[in-house]
């Protein structure tokens, strides 16, 4: 659990429920408060950069942090001033005001160690005195109550007014060891060495975590840096920060709550374009409440942000041990972009081999059998009657391990090497080996083992640029991280741009929408579906009956009923008068129940039954934090307990919403399982596409879903669809660029 820490060291709880709270008011008052950051590569330079620094509140007394500040920046190699309104003592640098602490020498930066009401005012006055960034360390802030709303609101002010760049509040700092600068109170921050990993968190707990995990597994930072309560200084500014950083090979990246869902992601694919990005979202367990339909209980913040940021080229993990095993090794190799790679397996043991196997298979990693010219070389130099094939296993590891990655790397399928093995130097040097191989492909190797020793070893397989992780685990994680990020690099430069949305006016008439006028918006955007009749009465029912001529669904049509079948507002198969009266006398009769219902005569949605199939649910909806957002995923009645589902952001081509399906765990079903129909994967891209372009080209809707969209021999068919809109006076429905008559 995180730590906020105020003017004497007290210590305030701090959770991610506190953080998401003062994060959505620290969203409302930066945007009312100050015009977004330019995002220029030197708009944070003052805060991780400075010339010179002021520590705001320090103290004389060793347990305060206004002490532990001033202790931790003693080091800097430019200048310090320490200010102290109340005692102050120019003798021993200690100042009175930040303006006099400036006619010393330059305060780019101020970090401030005040109690919250006093530390606008205290930003203002290092802005007017020349300070050009800050830090307020203490608590005491939205997560506080209305009162510490309001100290926020005035420091969001303040940075608004004077242009001064502001990190937190709430917030344990940075590091910038390149810089010589240890921006944190936290015992042993300084100690973490310098590197080329930047970290960018939410919680400056969660900063300082990462950076001591990342310092144990032999890498250092180039900056680590905890966001807080992020009135000012968000995820994004620091992204942006970072794409111009020379120190900076690799990005970890820890997310809580997001308040401009695009910008961020914005700033994540600018980045990722020349740095890889790991991200870890946190939320997986979140139960928000959202829209009523499957695709707004779907697409959780959690599943959403992911989603968002897998497709802004980030790599994404599921804990902070695979973060740090994850960006180690992408801060040292970064393979070509690529759709697949192949990846050979080496292993000295066999019970780790096979761990490593099953979870390189569950990543979806190709493991690709040898040839057989492979093959017969690697007979040459490992005993008989061990596994050659892919994963290679070597027995115990002996002096020709330096030739087996040589003869695996040459084999036309292998792009990387994944290899295994337990620190045994009486059996082998492995350094040596890695030293003697002249492989042409990128190596990743685990080493098993304990003591000074091992870490030795994997010290120095890190100076030789080779990543290196302790356990099969770690080794996966790191070959999974390289291949998602050259499939991400892949799917950005392969993807056909988002055409151009065209808007095309329809009129639907007055809402709220009912099922028969949701569907009338599929048929303009060339969506199939069945032949149906809306019936005012069951006269009307029973000519639509006769006019259809096959099996049909019943219906109830009632547009403040979103899932009827769970009222028992369904009746399917109904192929005889006798059988529609049925029907329709159990529809009236669930209709009548309904709460707060005056008596009335239902209507009645009659529709020819489709084909058996395969069910999908396709959903648009208007993300609160992220804007316009699509789901595919398994439909029907059991969407949301299967949950089995892909989200991307809106507007996207048709092209990348056809390769949604491939991300969902039911894939078979839709590739003709036993004997079933083929998904027409372009023809679903269409359809998605053009629900996403309809929400983007129209601030009317706010979500419309299909559930099911049947996959059917015949093709796709809507059999069910929802639609709801702020304005249902006239909707305008709009497609990829194609107008449908």
């Amino acid at each position: 659990m995180t730590g906020t820490v105020g003017l004497g060291g007290d210590a305030m709880a701090e959770t991610p429920a506190r953080r998401s709270l003062t994060r959505e008011a620290s969203a409302r008052t930066r945007s009312d408060a100050r015009p977004e950051s330019t995002g220029s590569p030197g708009a944070l330079g003052a805060l991780v950069a400075p010339r010179g620094i002021a520590v705001i509140g320090a103290s004389r007394d060793p347990v305060k942090l206004g002490a532990a500040l001033a202790r931790s920046v003693a080091g800097f190699p430019g200048h310090v001033a320490l200010v102290n309104a109340r005692d102050p003592d120019p003798a021993s640098g200690l100042y009175a005001s930040a303006r006099e602490a400036a006619e010393h020498g330059p305060v780019d930066l101020a970090l401030v160690c005040l109690p919250a009401p006093a530390c606008a005012a205290a930003v203002a006055e290092a802005a007017n005195a020349g300070a050009r960034a800050a830090v307020v360390y203490g608590g005491g802030f939205a997560e506080a109550g209305p009162d510490g709303e309001r100290y926020q609101r005035e420091l969001a002010e303040v940075a608004g007014r004077t242009g001064i760049r502001l990190l937190g509040p709430n917030t344990s700092g940075f590091l910038a060891p390149h810089q010589g600068l240890t921006a944190s109170f936290v015992p042993g921050a300084a100690d973490v060495p310098a590197g080329r990993i930047a970290v960018v968190a939410a919680s400056g707990g969660v900063n300082h975590a990462l950076a001591f995990l990342l310092s144990e597994a032999g890498h250092g930072v180039s900056l680590a840096l905890g966001l807080g309560n992020a009135v000012d200084v968000t995820a994004a500014d620091v992204l942006e920060h970072l794409a111009g950083d020379p120190h900076t090979t690799a990005v970890a990246l820890h997310i809580e709550s997001v308040s401009d869902g695009r910008r961020l992601t914005d700033a994540v694919a600018r980045l990722a374009a020349t740095r890889p990005v790991v991200a870890l979202v946190v939320g997986r367990h979140d139960v928000g409440a959202f829209a009523a339909s499957h695709t707004g209980a779907l697409a959780t913040s959690w599943r959403t942000t992911r989603a968002a940021l897998a497709q802004a080229g980030a790599v994404l993990v599921d804990d902070e041990r695979e973060l740090v095993d994850a960006v180690g090794a992408l801060s040292l190799v970064r393979l070509p972009a690529a759709a697949d790679a192949g990846v050979g397996v080496v292993t000295a043991q066999a019970g780790p081999g096979l761990l490593l196997l099953d979870e390189l298979r569950g990543r979806r990693a190709a493991v690709p059998e040898l040839t057989a010219d492979t093959r017969s070389e690697l007979a040459k130099v490992l005993p008989p009657l061990t596994y050659q094939a892919n994963p290679v296993d070597t027995g115990r590891p002996g002096p020709g391990f330096a030739a087996v990655l040589d003869t695996m790397a040459a084999d036309p399928a292998v792009d990387l090497i994944a290899g295994y093995a337990l620190h045994e130097p009486a059996a082998f040097d492995l350094v040596g080996a890695v030293d003697a191989s002249k492989r042409a492909v990128p190596l990743l190797l685990g080493v098993g083992g304990a003591g000074d020793d091992v870490r030795r070893v994997r010290h120095a397989l890190l100076e030789r640029g080779v990543p290196v992780a302790g356990d099969p685990h770690g080794l996966s994680a790191m070959t999974g991280a390289l291949l998602a990020d050259a499939r991400a690099r892949h799917r950005t430069t392969a993807v056909a741009p988002v055409a151009p949305v065209v808007p095309v006016r329809v009129d639907v008439g007055p809402g709220p929408w009912d099922e028969d006028r949701a569907k009338t918006l599929l048929d303009r955007l060339g969506v199939p579906t069945m032949p149906r009749r809306a019936c005012a009465d069951r006269a009307a029912a029973h000519r639509a009956l006769a006019e259809l001529s096959g099996p049909v669904a019943v219906k109830l049509l009632d547009s403040a009923v979103l899932h009827k079948t769970e009222i028992g507002g369904v009746r399917l198969g109904v192929r005889t008068p006798e059988e529609l009266d049925a029907a329709l006398d159990a529809i009236e009769a669930a209709a009548a129940s309904l709460p707060g219902r005056q008596p009335h005569l239902p209507r009645f949605l009659v529709e020819l039954m489709a084909p058996p199939g395969v069910d999908l649910v396709v959903g648009a909806r208007r993300d609160p934090v992220f804007g316009p957002v699509v789901l595919v995923g398994l439909g029907g009645t059991t969407a949301e307990a299967l949950a089995d589902v892909a989200i991307r952001l809106a507007p996207l081509s048709a092209e990348e919403a056809a390769g949604m399906p491939a991300e969902l765990a039911g894939r078979a079903l839709l590739d003709g399982w036993r004997g079933g129909p083929e998904l027409d994967r372009a023809a679903l891209g269409e359809v998605v596409a053009a629900l996403g372009g309809l929400l983007v080209a129209d601030s009317g809707p706010t979500e419309i879903e299909i559930n099911p969209l049947r996959l059917t021999a015949q093709g796709l068919v809507a059999l069910d669809a929802v639609c709801t809109a702020a304005d249902a006076l006239q909707q305008k429905v709009v497609t990829d660029g194609r107008t449908h008559q």
